[in-house]
């Protein structure tokens, strides 16, 4: 690998764009930082700035161009930086010229326009926003491809093995890239993504009617976002890791299983055609596939202690409880349906979790909110994808509609 290579860290005061600069602390002669970008929290990214000697800055927020704390960011960038506010700002740090890779750690829907115009500028998208593939795969894998031919063009690609444009930050797709590193397309069976089965894991509904948002957010095996937290508890995380899944290695939703494995210690597996599986085993950290994102194709020293088998014990494996857990059958089923129903589930369930922690509905109740808003848009009539402008208008009239349905509560 020639030089740094240099990147930019959108949300980058949260769980993944946090443990992404600890990455960069410990690889400093491979990686430099050379823009942040966050959504509210300005000062903990004024403090990563300066730590890291970071002239390039964004807020999310527009009223934060108001705050005392805009001054002190202005003086950090300097005039050879930049500073802006506001989404737009965001997304105009994925264009810098000195930029190889752009880490979208981004929440929401937000974080799908800013991977389109990463590929679409040819940089090189490690990707731990959901919702782009979610929402917009039908856009985000035809112009990695367009990135994917150009690299192997310029030789910037590696020799053997995919070549890179979009490399997923996340325990199990990244387990799947790696396993199927080195294997034929054809002879790949089945893609199985394994969940942690979250907090709840085995209890019945009406069991689950009276939880509290307080113990949906103690998670098992994971240290994550609030958001992400309670999604990992209803396995709708795990419903648009099979939809992600589905895009990165155009696999037939009927080939993708998901299987509960609690200890989170296998990341994920490839089943084979001649009945051979690979599983992917590491600890439970995602500094793990973070530096792998970034390090691709090269492997660097492992950023926390390895998994020792001495000391794992057993592992569990057991169906997911599609019943009990009605998330991830309206992932799959919208997943399966395609065009702009998972963009309307996507959009619903971050209104209901959002409504949920603000004690406005019940646990169960998240569930119910994102099938009626996907009854309703199935009624309307399932539109083909089309562009960025066309998701954020479904997007918004999904949210529109959770929103009616919450206050109905």
């Amino acid at each position: 690998m020639q030089g740094r290579r240099r990147i930019v860290v959108l949300g980058c005061t949260g769980s993944i764009g946090t443990q992404t600069l600890d990455v960069a602390r410990r690889h400093p002669d491979k990686l430099e930082v050379v823009a942040l970008a966050c959504g509210t929290r300005a000062a903990e990214m004024l403090a990563q700035a300066r730590a890291l000697g970071v002239r390039h800055l964004a807020a999310g927020d527009e009223r934060l161009a108001g705050e005392p704390v805009a001054d002190e960011l202005r003086a950090q960038a300097g005039a050879a930086g930049s500073l802006g506010f506001g989404p737009q700002a965001v997304a105009e740090l994925v264009r810098l010229p000195e930029a190889d890779v752009v880490v979208n750690a981004l929440v929401g829907e937000a974080g799908l326009r800013a991977s389109y115009e990463t590929l679409a500028a040819g940089k090189v998208l490690a990707l731990a926003n959901k919702e782009s593939l979610v929402v917009g795969g039908d856009l985000i894998m035809p112009l990695a491809a367009q990135v994917d031919a150009a690299r192997r063009a310029a030789g910037t690609a590696p020799e053997n093995g995919p070549a890179g444009a979009l490399m997923p930050i996340d325990s199990e797709h990244g387990a799947i890239y790696q396993c199927l590193i080195g294997e034929a397309e054809r002879e790949v069976a089945r893609l199985w993504v394994t969940a942690s089965g979250g907090p709840f894991r085995g209890r019945t509904r009406d069991e689950l009617r009276h939880v509290t948002a307080a113990q949906a957010l103690k998670h098992p095996t994971w240290n994550m976002g609030a958001k992400i937290t309670i999604d990992s508890s209803t396995l709708m995380n795990k419903g648009l890791e099979v939809i992600e899944a589905h895009h990165l290695f155009a696999m037939p939703y009927e080939r993708i299983s998901v299987v509960v494995q609690p200890q989170s210690a296998i990341h994920s597996m490839v089943e084979f055609a001649d009945g051979s599986v690979k599983a992917h085993l590491g600890t439970t950290d995602m500094r793990i596939p973070i530096q792998y994102a970034l390090s691709y194709p090269e492997r660097w020293d492992a950023p926390v202690e390895p998994l020792d088998f001495t000391k794992l014990g057993s592992l569990e494996f057991a169906a997911p409880d599609t019943d009990t857990f009605r998330c991830l059958a309206l992932a799959r089923h919208a997943g399966a349906t395609g065009g702009t129903l998972p963009c309307v589930m996507n959009a619903a369930n971050e209104v209901a979790v959002a409504a949920f922690l603000d004690d406005a509905i019940g646990y169960l109740d998240i569930a119910a909110c994102v099938e009626a808003a996907m009854d309703a848009h199935e009624r309307d009539g399932v539109q083909r994808v089309e562009g960025l402008d066309q998701l954020e208008a479904v997007d918004a009239w999904a949210r529109r509609v959770a929103g009616e349905w919450v206050r109905a509560r």
